[in-house]
């Protein structure tokens, strides 16, 4: 489908996002860390996962980071940068330990130096994907920019791809383009983890 219908599903489901009653928002994240923390087989110990830090209106919370630490032991974030001509690169990774993010571009939260490269994806069993949406094909909106686009083919194929999204947020059908990389699995804060039909 033509980015126009992205670019329309994106507003619809950002201004839904800010409508969120803040309570709402906070009890969510907490269900989110719940199911985190409860999946067994998924996120154990000795596991890589690869997430982000929730900003603005995304579900979750920097306490779903502390979860995985706990859990798995090593938690790597992504460092977004661009090319001279605002292109995104793909994200390089850096270790999650509470209390050192700073803020970066666009309002994001990012691990300090040094940085891994974007080569140490593939050492994750599990990656955490923010999204606006995800279908029940696996086919993940993102916000547009692209970095993850460029940066999830570098992925162990194995490796589970979770979009975390709040429950109605799990759509039938998001429009895809070629290069979409499936998701295997959604997050919500009612239902948990959810198998999609990509895999």
């Amino acid at each position: 489908m033509a980015t126009t219908s992205k670019a329309a599903l994106r507003d619809q489901l950002l201004a839904a996002r800010r409508r969120v009653a803040d309570d709402v928002r906070a009890a969510e994240a907490r269900q989110v860390c719940e199911h985190l923390d409860a999946l067994d087989g998924v996120v154990t110990s000795g596991t890589t996962v690869c997430a982000y830090v929730p900003v603005g209106t995304e579900p979750g919370s920097i306490e779903m980071l502390n979860t995985l630490l706990r859990r798995a032991g090593r938690v790597l974030l992504p460092v977004a940068r661009t090319a001279a001509d605002n292109a995104p690169l793909p994200l390089s990774w850096g270790e999650y330990r509470p209390g050192t993010l700073t803020t970066a571009r666009w309002g994001l939260l990012e691990p300090p130096q040094p940085w891994l490269p974007a080569s140490a994806l593939t050492e994750a069993g599990v990656v955490l994907v923010p999204a606006l949406a995800v279908d029940r094909r696996g086919v993940r909106l993102g916000r547009g920019r692209g970095f993850y686009d460029c940066s999830l083919g570098g992925r162990d194929p194995h490796a589970r791809l979770i979009a975390v999204v709040r429950d109605a947020e799990v759509l039938d059908e998001l429009p895809a383009d070629p290069h979409d990389i499936h998701m295997t699995h959604a997050l919500t804060p009612r239902q948990g983890l959810i198998d999609l039909a990509s895999h």
